[in-house]
């Protein structure tokens, strides 16, 4: 699979990178909203990390403009974010399939949850278009 992370914490960004490629997926990852928006419409990946917080163009306006673009809507976006989950239900409802709070848990035993957590996200999402 292939996965874009658009993280502006080049640690967080980096050590998902590993541990996703360790996992066999493709990764690709950007610092920056407009240039992660240029790569996913390059890339066409199959699933996007978005950080909410993000240089030149932030994340909420980033996954709007994902899911407006005929190219990109119907990526599956897992939303990271260092703030609380109270915006979970108005992320979502704004197009993004999950979103995961950025913790130490999500980095422990090599970001196993976060490779669970991407793994099960392109699965479900592969099974509800065969429908």
């Amino acid at each position: 699979m292939k996965i874009l992370i658009i993280d502006d914490s080049r640690f967080l960004r980096l050590t998902n990178q590993k541990a996703l490629t360790r996992a066999g997926h493709d990764v690709i990852g950007t610092h920056d909203g407009e240039l992660g928006l240029q790569i996913a419409v390059e890339n066409n990946p199959d699933l996007i990390l978005l950080d909410m917080m993000l240089p030149n163009l932030a994340g909420p306006d980033v996954l709007r403009a994902l899911k407006k673009d005929p190219r990109t809507s119907s990526i599956p976006v897992i939303v990271l974010s260092g703030l609380s989950g109270k915006n979970k239900q108005k992320l979502i409802r704004e197009g993004a399939s999950d979103f995961l709070e950025k913790s130490d848990d999500l980095l422990a035993n090599d970001s196993a949850a976060l490779v669970s957590i991407v793994e099960k996200a392109f699965l479900n999402e592969t099974s509800s278009n065969c429908k």
